[in-house]
């Protein structure tokens, strides 16, 4: 066995190594080659044992006939030409049970052997078997012709045998030309039914040579179709991936350019102070105050897009969600909110609600939704906080937004006419939203009765509530 397993390694290895339509047309040759085999072996078994019992059965008829015949005496069976038993070419003789044979003459003589004598000693009813006289096969019967004598026929199987080689002949071309056939068809059935596979693979070096993600034409809705759809919807996501890539870049380089070109104007400035007139200190402070307020606007801004490159990364990973309680992450980003807006109230109303999901992403999108209520919120004004059945809202008193605004609060960078003049990236709602969506869950805002700002953020339930 392990002197085959490198042979059958090997085989493999250049079975594989075939095109896939070369393998469809060898593995169709091969299956019609053995059904064809199977067949032809079956059919040449059966003819053959057809004919053989036909020639015996024959054979055993006319010794019985003879022996039954008026001539049936065995002094005269043997005298008696072949051609009165129905054949020119049988050879007859008499078999005496001391082993004496009588015939008519040694060229007409047939085999003679043990299975004849038990047949003239009564051992046997009958005998039928085949022998050989120099390179001609005879097939060779005996019946009881008298008391202790038995009348042998043997007939050569020549004829038979010229059948039975003709027959070999004509199923071994019959075969090659089956499995010839078979190997043709089952490269034009491959040929034609791989062309969609063609098509896609075409596709895909298009798509790697150009970088062009234009779909390809469905055909059918048999498998070939279906993955053709599936290809399309691939590069359907790779598409807008792709757009969200770049929207990213364009709207990351634009926000960051008013920061830098401020901050670099201050920078000169500064540097001027070194070699020219000295800047009143008054002045100065106002200036590095400004450069700090900057450098903190311009590190929340990269925090936040590093915080959102990483959680569109981290939601294409496989990783398994754990039982988060919602209402303790709502809790402690209330806490973490209120150190930072002493000046505000919180009022939070929060039940126990278990989301599977990352305890950290999604105390992030609740600390930004705390955030955003409290930047709009005036001074000793409330924020309420409320977690009921899955649905977390948060109320601000503020202005509330902008009915051309509502529908793009979530986006990356929005930031509305009045939101320009405070500090911010525009990215933090956006980051809510893709937090909420990777949990399964829906978040939208409205505007509350009062005129404030109403977030509503729905999360599904956890699927093993034992977990938590």
């Amino acid at each position: 066995m392990s002197a085959q397993q490198p042979g059958v390694r090997r085989v493999r290895r250049a079975f594989a190594g075939l095109a896939l339509r070369t393998r469809v047309s060898v593995l169709a040759a091969l299956g019609v080659g053995l059904a064809v085999a199977l067949t032809s072996v079956a059919a040449y078994a059966t003819v053959s044992r057809q004919l053989h019992h036909q020639r015996d059965q024959t054979l055993l008829a006319r010794a019985r006939a003879a022996v039954s015949s008026p001539l049936g005496d065995p002094a005269r069976l043997v005298q008696v030409p072949t051609a009165a038993l129905g054949a020119g070419d049988l050879r007859i003789a008499l078999v005496r049970a001391d082993t004496q044979a009588f015939a008519e003459g040694p060229q007409s003589a047939p085999p003679l052997g043990t299975p004849e004598l038990e047949v003239a000693r009564g051992d046997r009813d009958y005998s039928v078997r085949t022998a050989n006289i120099g390179a001609t096969s005879f097939r060779v019967v005996a019946v009881p012709a008298a008391r202790r004598f038995a009348l042998v026929l043997a007939q050569p199987t020549t004829e038979i045998d010229e059948t039975l080689r003709r027959l070999r002949l004509v199923l071994l071309l019959v075969g090659l030309s089956g499995v010839a056939l078979a190997a043709y068809l089952g490269l034009v059935i491959a040929r034609t039914g791989l062309r969609p596979v063609e098509r896609l693979t075409l596709a895909a070096e298009r798509v790697a040579a150009t970088e062009r993600l234009d779909p390809i034409e469905v055909q059918g809705e048999d498998e070939i179709g279906r993955l053709t759809a599936a290809f399309n919807a691939m590069l359907a996501a790779l598409a807008a991936s792709r757009d969200r890539q770049r929207a990213l870049v364009a709207d990351a380089g634009h926000e960051l350019r008013t920061p830098l070109t401020s901050l670099r104007t201050n920078l000169d400035l500064l540097a001027q102070t070194e070699t020219g007139p000295a800047l009143d200190p008054i002045d100065r402070a106002e200036l590095l105050d400004d450069v700090r307020a900057q450098i903190a606007e311009l590190s929340a801004l990269v925090g936040d897009l590093v915080e959102l490159a990483r959680e569109d990364e981290s939601g294409h990973r496989d990783e398994r969600p754990e039982a988060v309680e919602l209402s303790s992450v709502v809790r402690r980003a209330v806490e973490r909110v209120t150190r930072r807006a002493p000046g505000l109230h919180f009022d939070t109303d929060a039940a126990p609600w278990l989301v599977d999901g990352d305890p950290n992403l999604l105390e992030r999108a609740v600390t930004n939704l705390l955030d955003n209520a409290a930047k709009w919120s005036p001074p000793g004004g409330t924020v309420t906080v409320s977690l009921r059945d899955g649905v977390l809202r948060v109320v601000d008193e503020g202005p509330g937004i902008a009915e051309q605004d509502l529908p793009h609060v979530f986006d990356r960078f929005y930031r509305s006419a009045e939101a320009r003049t405070l500090p911010g990236s525009g990215l933090g709602l956006a980051i809510v939203r893709q937090a909420v969506e990777r949990h399964g869950g829906d978040i939208h805002a409205g505007r509350a009765l009062d005129g404030g700002t109403v977030i509503t953020a729905r999360f599904p339930p956890a699927s093993s509530p034992a977990l938590g």
